[in-house]
């Protein structure tokens, strides 16, 4: 087999070693990707609106975690108290949007994997609360509400949003 420049790079390039999918399973994915996630400033923005935001924000994280910082109007619910406490705290008919502390933390996945178990609607928030933080939006913590300034390597600092 005679190899030509573009698959000899191709076979070089780690990116591309595995190609990429197809365009229709390409679209599968990323728009199942958005069916199970929402980003942070899209959940402030809903939030920010006026009315119902047509979810609930639940934090999954243990008390000391909610009483160091919490999205503000968030429920509280650790994920280990779910299968007990969900159906008492939560209505079935409302989406629920999960949170832990950050990407590194799988603890909404598995807030989220508990509640989708019981019949709830769900999505993961991406980021966490940490990047609730570093976003500049205001929290709760057990001495009352802070905010600290956006961090410009999570977002653009003298615009209203990113443009994605």
């Amino acid at each position: 087999m005679v190899m030509t420049s573009h698959s000899a790079a191709t076979a070089a390039n780690p990116v591309l070693r595995v190609a990429p999918a197809s365009p229709a399973a390409a679209a599968a994915y990323f728009g199942a990707s958005l069916a199970f996630h929402a980003d942070v400033s899209d959940v402030a923005a809903a939030l920010a609106a006026d009315g119902d935001p047509g979810f609930v924000v639940l934090d999954s994280r243990s008390t000391a975690s909610w009483d160091q910082g919490h999205i503000p109007g968030a429920v509280h619910l650790p994920t280990a108290l779910i299968p007990e406490q969900a159906a008492a705290l939560l209505d079935p008919a409302v989406p629920v949007v999960t949170y832990c502390w950050g990407p590194g933390c799988d603890g909404a996945t598995r807030a989220a994997l508990a509640l989708a178990q019981l019949g709830f609607q769900v999505k993961e928030m991406l980021g966490g609360f940490e990047y609730w933080v570093r976003e500049g939006f205001a929290y709760e913590t057990w001495e009352g509400g802070a905010r600290r300034a956006a961090d410009p390597l999570t977002v653009p600092v003298d615009a209203a949003d990113c443009g994605c």
